[in-house]
């Protein structure tokens, strides 16, 4: 009598009706027209399952009020310019924010479309699997009058990765042209988005196995540096957190000393992850809680 291996079968089952799950999600959501989703949206995510991808519109984007970042003024300009340049139909880089975590990199992205989405700009979320369809979300978009940022938000890679080749080729040097309406803004708490070791300095180097061991170097720096706009955040003074703290706070309404609230500020930052912009809102929503719970405006 043959008996079944369950345990075998089970998890094949499951990887049929994911794949199942993600076409019937991919037929519900897509339509014969794709302009009819990019109509009616100003951003999206591109979600890729089991190789399939296609846009989501989200219904509700964090839009975020750039005078809200404050003490990166150098960096809010330079990714206007580029970012007005880039609306009206004039040469633009690809820009790579990069430093710190916490300093507004990600949250500078979403102002831009914040400020400039009536103007036409648009903006797509693509995580790294998506990068493997970049070819793919380019030709979605390559008859449209709107302007695209691709919004790659942390982003890393290891050695050999697929994704990193497929972004390099996008950015500078694939056979396929890019559109002229789609830019990619990216944001890394690396700035040669590779993990590189100090041995990579040394030259020369002991290595057996590689016969040119300079080139190694070049290949990991070369991504970054095919962002023609580059700009670096760092960790914030305690004079600007303690601005952001204060600014906040008026926006928020709190009524408390700012003595008592810079010095409850300082306390919270000593027990956190370090000084920074998200510290600041992190702490001012915790004292915002506390203070409703208490019954204090």
């Amino acid at each position: 009598m043959m008996t079944t291996d369950w345990e075998a079968i089970i998890p094949r089952l499951e990887q049929l009706l994911d794949k199942a799950d993600a076409l019937l999600t991919q037929a519900a959501t897509s339509t014969d027209n794709p302009s009819d989703l990019l109509d009616g949206y100003i951003a999206f995510r591109w979600k890729s399952q089991n190789g399939i991808g296609r846009l989501i519109p989200v219904k509700h984007p964090d839009l975020v009020d750039i005078a809200n970042l404050i003490g990166i003024d150098q960096q809010i300009e330079a990714l206007d310019r580029n970012t007005r340049q880039f609306l009206r139909g004039l040469s633009a880089n690809h820009v790579l924010l990069w430093g710190d975590r916490g300093t507004g990199k990600s949250s500078l992205v979403k102002g831009m479309l914040h400020r400039y989405a009536a103007d036409g700009l648009r903006l797509i979320e693509v995580n790294k699997d998506g990068l493997l369809h970049l070819q793919e979300i380019t030709d979605v978009l390559w008859e449209r009058s709107e302007r695209y940022i691709l919004f790659c938000d942390d982003l890393s890679f290891s050695e050999g990765e697929p994704e990193y080749r497929e972004l390099k080729a996008m950015l500078e040097g694939g056979i396929a042209a890019r559109p002229e309406n789609a830019l990619i803004y990216a944001t890394s708490n690396r700035r040669h988005l590779m993990p590189r070791q100090v041995s990579e300095n040394q030259f020369p180097r002991s290595d057996e196995d590689e016969l040119y061991p300079r080139e190694t170097t070049e290949e990991k720096v070369s991504l970054s540096d095919r962002f023609g706009l580059r700009l670096a955040f760092y960790r914030i003074s305690q004079d600007t957190y303690l601005k952001i703290i204060s600014h906040y706070a008026q926006q928020r309404g709190l009524s408390i000393p700012t003595e008592a609230l810079h010095r409850a500020a300082l306390e919270w930052e000593a027990s956190s992850s370090g000084r920074s912009g998200r510290v600041a809102r992190q702490f001012i929503d915790d004292l915002t809680g506390r203070l409703g719970l208490s019954g204090i405006t």
